[in-house]
């Protein structure tokens, strides 16, 4: 099975077990993210990320830069829990 075809399969099962206002809800909101334009400016597969400086865990800045000096860098992006 395609990533493609399980995501659907996952958001079918999601669709079948929420309440139909909920449902209506989420897809207005996402019908109004689309329309907004916001999917042109979304970086794109093979493009390189621009330079930037996060905290880490003891609350100091890293830098991505100074990361790659020391070989490879995994960026994980978690949108935690709302």
């Amino acid at each position: 099975m395609s990533l493609e075809k399980a995501l659907e399969s996952i958001r079918a099962a999601s669709a079948e077990k929420m309440p139909e206002g909920i449902r209506t809800t989420l897809q207005k909101a996402t019908d109004e993210l689309r329309g907004s334009g916001i999917l042109k400016k979304v970086m794109k597969a093979g493009q390189i990320l621009p330079n930037f400086t996060l905290q880490n865990q003891n609350n100091e800045p890293v830098s991505s830069a100074s990361i790659l000096e020391k070989g490879s860098l995994i960026l994980t992006v978690f949108r935690g829990h709302w």
